[in-house]
């Protein structure tokens, strides 16, 4: 008698997709949201913990919920990068934390700016770190402090509130708009209208991983929308109409992917219910079993763009949206807004460089004070780590720009003060396995004092471990944190090197040459050697991916 076919083939494992009916939970993280939303630990955070100190703390809440309000414990000094995967999370813990202030659409005024820099200055030592998604991050903050720092906070429309967790986070948006003379769309209206509507909400408080958006009209493509879960890009449709065309499922990590365009053209009036729509895929289809492929750019690979758009047409939209054009290049080889340009009102924008975004509370009040005095009430944080000062007139410009860089903060930077990122690293960072922020910013300061003719785009990101939140996939030199052997056969800290990743135009992930790494002692000997050969090789207006492509291993190491 013959065997069914059928028992041949197991059923698949289920994903743990809402949607397909799977709602017990298949791992601690997911056990955790269903015994009680992340949202509801703020009152405990204000009732409780904050009264009877960091030992109060249900662990649930320490290492999970309270991550909704943009709280992580962080590192405990002293403990070095080879005992990152060993110890356990309450061995790595100290009794601080990180906070993380959330500014949608990189937007700030001198109050906000103002509060943040007391805030920096009271509660978290005078540390204030940019980071490449716009934000702001506190740390040595105490538990004690945290109702304090929420009241200062939103007394001036500003907040927390799902800066972590597996939340829609931040909404990344270009600095300048509603200023750039070539912006296709203003987008700030649709950021806000998708913060109101969606932040904090508890329909969406429980999704498998993090949420990461962008919406924006930059024609520098600033936002940098291929690397984005979800991201709208101003498009313009043959008839004159201005919309967006849809991007989902991009992300980097430990399995990067770009993101899919999906093929429809949005109206600004249909951002919210458009981003609504995505977000509801990713909560009720995206995969809860495993957390290393929760994220939605997995299931938009395995589904497809076009399963993609029918099942948000049909499932929840409930009407079909039309067709539309890819957007068009971004303009320029840098994807940035540093330096001194016209705004569409006649006014400047100024565009500075703090070194790999690290800040302190003293120097928040300085961009504040300087603004203010040059007639500026507004100032912006950018994706790469930077900020601008807008609506400077033009008899007041050369004034900024001298008392800006009279204060460290560069206007007119060199290419590797301008385009070297750098991650939190293992001074604060439970996953890290090296320093970042000292060595990139030594890593400037040797390649400005070697190199100092070298003028073309080169982004330079420094990660203390294989999570990307630099960026390294998509930089000319990625460098992914590990532990290397030096010369004398000693353990030390070093970084894989990832070389020619691209945005734009040619996408694409970094070339891994086998066996290229290098301390992180010897960083600016190889920089300096690997950018030596790009100068003496590359042809006329060649790029430095584009050289990586066809260089020698050998120019390479």
């Amino acid at each position: 008698m013959s065997t069914p076919a059928s028992r041949h083939h197991k059923r698949p494992r289920g994903e743990g997709q809402w949607a397909l009916g799977y709602r017990e939970p298949l791992n601690k993280n997911e056990e955790n949201k269903k015994n009680d939303d992340g949202l509801n630990v703020r009152q405990r955070i204000i009732d409780i913990y904050s009264k009877l100190g960091f030992d109060s703390i249900d662990p649930a809440d320490l290492r999970g919920r309270m991550r909704w309000y943009g709280l992580y414990t962080q590192r405990k000094p002293g403990i070095d990068g080879g005992k990152t995967a060993i110890l356990e999370p309450e061995e790595l813990d100290d009794r601080y934390f990180m906070l993380r202030i959330r500014i949608d659409g990189g937007q700030l005024d001198l109050r906000q700016l103002r509060v943040i820099a007391d805030i920096s200055n009271d509660y978290g030592r005078g540390t204030a770190d940019l980071t490449d998604r716009q934000n702001v991050q506190l740390h040595w903050v105490e538990i004690e402090s945290v109702p304090d720092i929420w009241r200062r906070l939103e007394e001036v429309g500003l907040s927390t509130t799902e800066a972590c967790g597996d939340t829609p986070r931040v909404i990344l948006g270009c600095p300048l708009a509603g200023i750039d003379a070539e912006e296709l769309l203003d987008s700030t209206g649709e950021i806000h209208e998708v913060h109101d509507e969606y932040i904090g909400d508890p329909a969406y408080s429980n999704l498998p991983r993090k949420f990461k958006s962008a919406i924006s009209g930059c024609p520098a493509h600033c936002t940098v929308h291929e690397i984005n879960d979800v991201a709208f890009v101003a498009v313009q449709l043959p008839t004159g109409e201005k919309g967006y065309d849809l991007w989902a499922g991009g992300g980097l990590s430990t399995n990067p992917m770009f993101g899919k365009r999906i093929g429809v053209f949005v109206r600004p009036d249909q951002v919210a219910d458009v981003y609504g729509g995505v977000i509801g895929i990713f909560r009720d289809y995206g995969y809860r079993r495993l957390r290393h492929r929760a994220r939605i750019k997995f299931l938009v690979n395995d589904w497809g763009p076009e399963k993609f758009r029918e099942v948000l047409e049909t499932e929840y939209l409930k009407e079909p949206l039309p067709d539309g054009p890819a957007p068009e290049a971004p303009r320029g080889n840098r994807r940035d807004h540093v330096g001194v340009y016209p705004q569409k009102d006649g006014n400047f924008y100024v565009g500075f460089a703090p070194k790999v975004g690290r800040l302190d509370g003293d120097k928040l009040h300085a961009i504040a004070d300087i603004a203010e005095r040059h007639g500026s009430g507004r100032v912006r944080t950018t994706v790469e780590q930077k900020m601008v000062i807008l609506d400077i007139t033009p008899d007041r410009v050369d004034s900024i720009v001298a008392e800006l860089e009279a204060n460290d903060l560069q206007v007119r930077p060199s290419t590797f003060r301008r385009q070297t990122m750098a991650c939190t690293g293992i001074e604060y960072c439970k996953l890290a396995i090296v320093e970042t922020k000292a060595v990139a910013s030594n890593l400037i300061d040797e390649l400005e004092r070697r190199l100092p003719d070298f003028s073309d785009a080169l982004t330079i990101n420094v990660n203390g471990c294989p999570n990307s939140c630099a960026r390294i996939q998509v930089a000319d030199i990625g460098l992914k944190g590990q532990l290397v052997v030096n010369d004398k056969g000693e353990q030390v800290e070093g970084f894989q090197i990832h070389l020619g990743g691209s945005l734009g135009v040619n996408p694409g992930f970094g070339r891994k040459v086998r066996g290229l790494k290098t301390t992180s002692d010897g960083l600016p000997d190889y920089v300096e050697r690997v950018v030596t050969h790009f100068e003496d090789q590359k042809k006329e207006g060649e790029s430095f991916a584009d050289w990586v492509q066809r260089a020698d291993e050998a120019d390479l190491k």
